[in-house]
């Protein structure tokens, strides 16, 4: 993926970091005082998600860097920590909700990482257990291209130990994290997916095989892994290939080095099925078995969820057996039917997996 042009918020175009990007982009830029200037020229467009991931914003971050997952009292949330780097994706996934939580659709990021840097510095001073992640907004290692984020980041949270950084992420725009220091503290995660899946639905990302190359590459450089099957999409043939998926992730890859794997259910707030059936008119992902869940996103019927789910986390624990897994957004019943208990059982959701973390990464 190219940019074609930059943005830059007048409040920041003095940065030594627009320079920075600016050298590395080799694209047209312009400075403005006014962000609708870019959203007119998004909203022109044909498609303005597809311009979007072309039009790259600089510009700073007005709110909290550093916030709580969206999650939702009716499904059981794993207390994740959000850092709020940037928003969208240059990649373009059919079932992304990125599509339609934007509007307009903005690939835009912050520079004022002094900000940044203080909330996280104020984070680690309270010494409590915290799993924080880059790719809640946008993908994690997309950045790599123009940034040295990973290199400011990963030394800073190897530097303390009651935090975990998770960089999730669908690329294998790797290499700059050879080297660093990171003292276990950085988790590398993948979001994977059946190879069909991957094939028709993740347009401008990399193969599963590419994926767990990079993944073995961060292994081999001492970096924790993590994997997350979302969102599953249910078709026929779905099951024996997330089998294999799961095979293929523990042939590249040490299970005792897996943090953790989340399983999730393709859902979806029915706004975005008119953008998925308008942008991927050969996709089929919309017209499966949904139902409103109690979130008011559309879901799979529960026994299907739930028959794929035991299939995948059965096949996980036959071949690592100690390896974490845990189902993302879903209720105390989907839980108890996948795995015979629930969170609560076990201390809850986010305590499983802060002991995980302590575990493999060597927090306190």
């Amino acid at each position: 993926m190219t940019i074609s042009r930059v943005y830059i918020d007048a409040s920041i175009a003095d940065s030594p970091r627009v320079e920075s990007f600016l050298a590395r982009i080799h694209a047209p830029f312009q400075v403005v005082e006014d962000a609708r200037t870019i959203f007119e020229a998004i909203e022109a467009a044909d498609d303005p998600i597809e311009k979007a991931k072309h039009i790259l914003y600089l510009t700073h971050n007005r709110g909290a860097f550093i916030r709580d997952c969206p999650g939702t009292r009716n499904y059981t949330c794993c207390g994740y920590r959000i850092l709020h780097i940037g928003t969208f994706c240059i990649m373009d996934c059919s079932y992304c909700i990125l599509q339609s939580y934007f509007h307009p659709p903005v690939l835009q990021y912050f520079l004022n990482h002094e900000d940044m840097c203080a909330e996280l510095d104020a984070m680690f001073a309270e010494k409590q257990t915290v799993r924080i992640g880059t790719g809640e907004f946008t993908d994690s290692m997309i950045w790599e291209l123009w940034t040295d984020l990973s290199s400011s980041l990963v030394p800073r949270f190897a530097s303390q130990r009651s935090c975990i950084l998770e960089l999730k992420t669908k690329a294998t725009t790797v290499q700059p994290l050879q080297g660093l220091a990171h003292n276990r503290k950085t988790i590398m995660a993948w979001s994977v997916n059946a190879d069909a899946v991957i094939r028709n639905e993740e347009r401008n990302t990399s193969s599963l095989s590419a994926r767990l190359k990079a993944a073995a590459l961060c292994q081999s450089w001492g970096y924790p892994l993590a994997f997350h099957f979302d969102p599953m999409i249910i078709y026929e043939g779905c099951e024996r290939e997330y089998l294999q998926a799961a095979e293929q992730i523990f042939s590249a890859v040490d299970a005792g080095n897996v943090v953790w794997i989340s399983m999730g259910a393709f859902r979806f707030m029915p706004a975005l099925k008119p953008i998925i059936q308008k942008r991927f008119p050969a996709s089929k992902i919309v017209y499966g078995e949904f139902i409103p869940g109690l979130d008011a996103k559309m879901r799979y019927f529960k026994p299907l969820r739930i028959e794929l789910y035991r299939k995948l986390a059965s096949r996980i624990r036959e071949i690592a057996p100690n390896v974490r897994i845990y189902l993302c957004m879903e209720s105390d019943e989907v839980w108890e039917k996948t795995f015979g208990y629930k969170p609560a059982d076990l201390g809850g959701l986010p305590f499983m997996l802060d002991q995980s973390a302590r575990e493999h990464c060597g927090l306190e």
